[in-house]
């Protein structure tokens, strides 16, 4: 796995990406945890194509900023970028757009993982 390793993962604000229909506010917008998830799909995504044969990444930690609102309708962009490999440790850096303006900023933590070994924990 090398570093730089990125993708973009895109969305179109919905009723059900809003904070009213995720519980996390009561605001006709963009969820902040819907923001991270997409933010953490991007980075999924970022590694898929160099995993081995039964492996998977799986998050750990992420952190990011919020920085203003988005409303139903609005695209939006996550990209994440591999900017460390640590064995199975995989960090990255994480944004996301709106029309060109930055919604929010952080990091994000996965570990890859047998998905059976992992599964099989359960």
């Amino acid at each position: 796995m090398e570093k730089g390793l990125t993708h973009t993962s895109c969305l179109t604000v919905k009723e059900s990406d809003t904070a009213i229909a995720l519980g996390s506010g009561d605001m006709p917008v963009l969820a902040t945890p819907r923001m991270m998830a997409l933010m953490e799909n991007a980075a999924m995504l970022a590694v898929a194509g160099s995993l081995q044969e039964g492996e998977t990444t799986v998050g750990g930690h992420i952190e990011s900023s919020h920085l203003c609102p988005t409303p139903v309708g609005k695209a939006v962009e996550a990209t994440a970028r591999l900017t460390k490999v640590d064995g199975r440790k995989l960090t990255f850096e994480i944004e996301a757009y709106c029309d060109g303006t930055l919604l929010g900023k952080g990091s994000h933590l996965r570990f890859i993982v047998n998905r059976e070994k992992f599964l099989g924990r359960l």
